[in-house]
This record gives structure tokens, C-alpha cells and sequence, in this order.
């Protein structure tokens, strides 16, 4: 599907209300650039900037605003985002027919919500199936959020990967496998000499990891229930700048199963803790507009190969 510039038929506004519309405004809220959405549309930027100008006639909104250099979406265009890209979806589904779709045809931004360290773990491998199969398909890794804000529903983000919180009530969830908790050092850390007990665990300095800057998680319940506490110095936002802490000083870090060839990158050394810790269900979510879309299909599928092998 591309944009030509018809004129339609008569809508709101006297203006003409097509499919060429709500593509256009799709990627044009997407890329949030007249010059970008003319690439992609395969227009000149006038044509662009006059599609622009049809689109906020028949809204009765500006969709676009100028801040600084680049351009962002108003209020409306974000509250009506997600819905117009499921229309639009709907859309090529229909006109494509079923089976008819060629991935590499297909030129989409799909957004991925997960933490930085599964970023890094699966990113590579995800990027890599794209260049083969979905050339025409970006990649964008958005980090998670200091607070619980429904990136799926709104549209923000098309599939959000990781251990699943809370979601609305129509999010899809698939569960892929269970992962755990390892502890994570310096090399040649004094921690690592000699028999490792829980209560020399919990006697060390720790770091935590958390995007709202908490200092305490199940690893203190399961601390607590042996009458046993640990000493929390710090607290950072992602797992690159814990990693990085962790190669300079003696604190003791955490990180899940599958980031250890991370972690071995680095140089740290991960190790077993001696707890019984609650297992970590690792999994993916999405909103249920995103069904029947085959580049999303597609999406899931690599995420699900991905991450039920391990990743590596």
C-alpha cells in the first residue's frame, strides 16, 4: 500500500476522508517528520507537506508541532495513534489477502518495550532475521519506564518483551519459560574465594537494579524468612551502568540466567545464590489489534524462537 494524492470523496470538513489519509498519518505519526514519512511514502516532501495539511483539515488538529528542531505528535494524534495503525493494519490484511503478504515488501517501525539487558541479549539475533527476511522492518527498542504506563493499549510500543507485569485486560500473554536469578561479581571478587553461604551473601555490599530505584526485591523476603538482611549501597536505572559499577568495586550485583553471555563479555563472573528464590517467568505481551497483523506474526514468532532457546 502507498499513498497517491486523490482527492477522495467529500468528508468532514469538505475534505476527503480515504485509506490514503490514514496511511499517510500512520507513518507520519511513526516517524514524526514530513521528510522521513516522504521517504518511506515514496512522495516529495511538498506532496508530504500537502497530505499533512489534508490530514489536519479533516481532524480539526495540527496532529504535528514544531519543537526545536523536529517535529511531535499533539494530544490527539497520540490518543488516536494506536487506532489508526490498527485500521491501517486491518487494512493491508484485507487487500493482501491471506497468505499474500511478502515480508520483504513490508515497511514498518516495530517497537519493542523490554529492559536494556534483554536488549542487548536478543537484539542482535532479532536485527539479524530482520535484515534477512523483513528488510523493510526497523527495529526500536524503547527501555521500560520508571512508571507502569499502558505502552501496549496506547500504541506506544507494539510488543513488550521480558518478565510481563501488570497489563490491561485484553493484553495478550505467552509465557515462554521460567528463569532465575544469578549473582554477579568482579573477578577475582573476595565473595568468590572459598565456600559461598547465605549468610556471607548477605553480608556482602549489594547494587540493585531497578527503574523506580528501589533497594529491596524478593531476594529480601527470602533473606528475611532465614532472620538474615543485606546491606543495599546503591541502586542504578539499567543493567549497563550496574555492570560497569560492578567491574570497579567489590559491590555484588544481580542479573537473570540469560544475560550471562553479557556478563562474560564484561569479564564479571556470575554464580549461583544460595536461595530459594521465586522463579522469573520470562514471556511476551501484546495488544489483540496486532493478531491478524503479519509483520507483528512475524515479530512474535522470532521473539518466541528467540527467547524459548535461549537466545544464543
Amino acid at each position: 500500500m502507498r499513498v497517491t494524492q486523490s482527492s477522495g470523496g467529500p468528508g468532514a470538513n469538505g475534505v476527503g476522508l480515504d485509506l490514503n489519509l490514514l496511511l499517510a498519518l500512520d507513518v507520519l505519526l511513526d516517524e514524526q517528520s514530513v521528510s522521513g514519512a516522504a521517504r518511506r511514502l515514496h512522495l516529495s516532501e511538498p506532496a508530504m507537506s500537502r497530505t499533512l495539511g489534508r490530514i489536519r483539515k479533516a481532524l480539526g488538529d495540527p496532529v504535528l508541532v514544531r519543537a526545536g528542531r523536529r517535529m511531535v505528535p499533539t494530544p490527539h494524534a497520540l490518543a488516536v495513534q494506536a487506532e489508526v495503525a490498527a485500521v491501517v493494519e486491518r487494512a493491508r490484511a484485507l487487500f493482501a489477502g491471506p497468505g499474500a503478504v511478502d515480508l520483504r515488501t513490508v515497511s514498518r517501525t516495530l517497537t519493542i518495550l523490554s529492559n536494556d539487558a534483554l536488549a542487548a541479549a536478543y537484539g542482535p539475533a532479532l536485527l539479524a532475521r530482520a535484515a534477512k527476511e523483513a528488510p523493510g522492518v526497523r527495529l526500536r527498542f524503547l527501555g521500560e519506564s520508571h512508571e507502569d504506563v499502558p505502552l501496549l493499549r496506547q500504541g506506544t510500543a507494539d510488543l513488550e518483551l521480558g518478565v510481563i507485569g501488570a497489563t490491561a485486560p485484553e493484553v495478550r500473554v505467552e509465557h515462554f519459560r521460567d528463569d532465575r536469578m544469578l549473582g554477579v561479581v568482579r573477578p577475582e571478587h573476595p565473595l568468590l574465594d572459598g565456600e559461598l553461604t547465605v549468610r556471607r551473601f548477605a553480608a556482602a555490599d549489594h547494587l540493585t537494579v531497578s527503574r523506580r530505584g528501589r533497594l529491596s526485591g524478593p531476594l529480601d523476603a527470602a533473606l528475611a524468612e532465614l532472620g538474615l538482611s543485606r546491606r543495599v549501597v546503591g541502586s542504578v536505572g539499567t543493567f549497563a551502568a550496574s555492570a560497569f559499577m560492578l567491574l570497579r568495586t567489590d559491590l555484588v550485583g544481580l542479573v537473570t540466567s540469560w544475560a550471562r553471555p553479557l556478563t562474560d563479555t564484561l569479564g564479571l563472573v556470575t554464580f549461583e545464590i544460595p536461595l530459594d528464590l521465586p522463579p522469573l517467568p520470562l514471556g511476551m505481551a501484546w495488544h489483540p489489534r496486532h493478531d491478524a497483523d503479519p509483520a507483528h506474526a512475524w515479530l512474535r514468532g522470532c521473539a518466541r524462537e528467540l527467547l524459548t532457546r535461549g537466545g544464543w
